[in-house]
C-alpha cells in the first residue's frame, strides 16, 4: 500500500491526507471531500456499503497519481477511499493535490475524482427506506446484481 494512495475501512483524516501533499513549494492545496448524501434521485438513503478489490483499487489510485504528475509536473497528490458501511455525511473519499499555483490544483483534483469513477474497482450498495440495491460501477452505468463485478469489468 502506498502511503499516498490507499483504501481503508477506517474514518479518513482530512488533515493527515493534506499533510501528505503539503510542502514549501506549494502555493495551493486543493481538497475534494466526497461524502454520503441522504437523497439520491428522490430516494432517501439510510447508508451505503462500499466494497473494492483493494490491491487493484490501490494500484489504480496510484496510477491516477502518476497521470496527474505527468500532466501537472509540479503537483503532489494523495487519495484515500473508504470501504465498508458509511452513514449519511460520512466521508467516502479525500483527494488532496498541491501545486505551486491554484488553477492547477483545482484542475488536477477534478481530474482525480473523474478518473476514480472511470477506472478504480470500487462499488456500492445503497440502502434506502424501501429496499436496497447494488449500484455497480461508480459511473452507475453497469449494475452488479451479485454484489461484485464480473471478471471482464475489472480489466
Amino acid at each position: 500500500m502506498s502511503r499516498h494512495f490507499y483504501i481503508t475501512e477506517n474514518h479518513i483524516s482530512i488533515e493527515k491526507t493534506v499533510e501528505l501533499v503539503s510542502r514549501p513549494e506549494a502555493g495551493a492545496i486543493n481538497t475534494f471531500i466526497g461524502t454520503v448524501r441522504e437523497l439520491t434521485n428522490g430516494k432517501r438513503t439510510l447508508y451505503l456499503e462500499y466494497q473494492a478489490y483493494k490491491s487493484m483499487a490501490e494500484s489504480k489510485l496510484a496510477q491516477i497519481g502518476e497521470e496527474i504528475s505527468v500532466r501537472w509536473p509540479e503537483s503532489r497528490t494523495a487519495i484515500v477511499h473508504r470501504v465498508g458501511r458509511l452513514e449519511i455525511e460520512d466521508i467516502a473519499v479525500v483527494i488532496a493535490v498541491s501545486t505551486p499555483h491554484r488553477a492547477d490544483s483545482y484542475e488536477a483534483s477534478r481530474y482525480a475524482i473523474e478518473r476514480i469513477k472511470e477506472i478504480v474497482p470500487i462499488w456500492k450498495k445503497e440502502h434506502w427506506e424501501d429496499g436496497e440495491e447494488w449500484i455497480g460501477n461508480q459511473q452507475e452505468t453497469k449494475a452488479y446484481s451479485t454484489g461484485e463485478p464480473e471478471k471482464e469489468d475489472l480489466s
